[in-house]
């Protein structure tokens, strides 16, 4: 499987042996990473050839773009056939919210496929608020969504981000499991709820600064405003963060960036981690509480 080529709308790679028929052909699927679903599917349009030891799954069809390409200086961290990690700058917002907005990261994603010759649709796998930094998991092909919203569901998407906050924080690691909900008196606002969702995020320090800390954390579950909600709830709000009560001084948004995702390869199941370095207003943060 490691000679996989991808060849216009095609995968093509060898099998360990001659292939003679059809269920031969699927029988040398990677295991586990096609559903059955995914076979019939691939079997009812024809998406899977063979030759001798060659097969080829048809598994990049041209699709119609679903967002305008347009320009804009984002840095991708990781790309090969199936997905790619683009570094998402803090006042960018990884996908419209309404009708005919541009300037998202989905448009300038579109971009930079179109500008290397892809015709394909970029998918978000997850998402990042609009002013927090970090990389950003996006598939080039309906497969590989499929493939990585499970791993998403199984939990085996790893996200760990840097945040600082105001205060010292005493322990040196810990856990939240506090339930986020809706907040009735105001419409973006989230809140710990007994009716919320279960949300669990895990927290270790880094640095501990002048009346702030640098902390590392990890999420188990994906709530929105999640780091931002449980931090303020352990009464150490992120700097910048003034929704939730953070201190606004220092840096024009919350102080939150993604530092690391780690996930397995929709096709070869293989560990990936892509770290993103520290943007300039997070770096500039913590030169003045040192």
């Amino acid at each position: 499987m490691k000679d996989g080529r991808r060849k216009g709308e095609w995968l093509e790679w060898s099998a360990s042996n001659s292939i003679g028929s059809l269920e031969e052909a699927v029988a040398q699927l990677p295991a586990g990473r096609f559903s059955d679903k995914w076979i019939a599917k691939l079997k009812h349009t024809g998406g899977i050839e063979w030759k001798g030891s060659r097969i080829r799954l048809r598994l990049f069809p041209e699709e119609p773009l679903q967002y305008m390409p347009e320009w804009a200086d984002i840095e991708v961290l990781y790309e090969d056939d199936f997905c790619l990690v683009v570094n998402k700058p803090a006042g960018m917002k990884v996908h419209p919210t309404q009708e005919g907005e541009s300037g998202t990261l989905l448009h300038a994603v579109q971009w930079h496929l179109e500008a290397d010759g892809q015709r394909l649709r970029p998918r978000h796998i997850h998402r990042l608020d609009e002013d927090t930094s970090g990389p950003v998991l996006l598939a080039k092909c309906e497969w590989a969504q499929s493939q990585l919203d499970a791993e998403m569901r199984e939990k085996r998407v790893e996200r760990i981000y840097l945040a600082f906050v105001q205060g010292r924080v005493e322990s040196s690691k810990g856990t939240v499991n506090a339930p986020i909900g809706r907040d009735r008196h105001h419409a973006t606002r989230r809140r710990v709820s007994q009716t919320g969702d279960p949300s669990i995020t895990h927290y270790e320090v880094v640095d501990r600064l002048r009346s702030a800390t640098l902390v590392r954390l990890r999420l188990e579950t994906g709530r929105t405003h999640q780091i931002r909600v449980h931090m303020s709830y352990l009464g150490h709000p992120l700097i910048g963060d003034a929704l939730y009560g953070g201190p606004l001084r220092g840096i024009q948004r919350q102080a939150l960036h993604g530092e690391r995702l780690i996930f397995p390869h929709p096709f070869t199941g293989e560990g990936i981690q892509v770290e993103a370095p520290w943007p300039e207003d997070f770096a500039a943060l913590y030169e003045q509480f040192k």
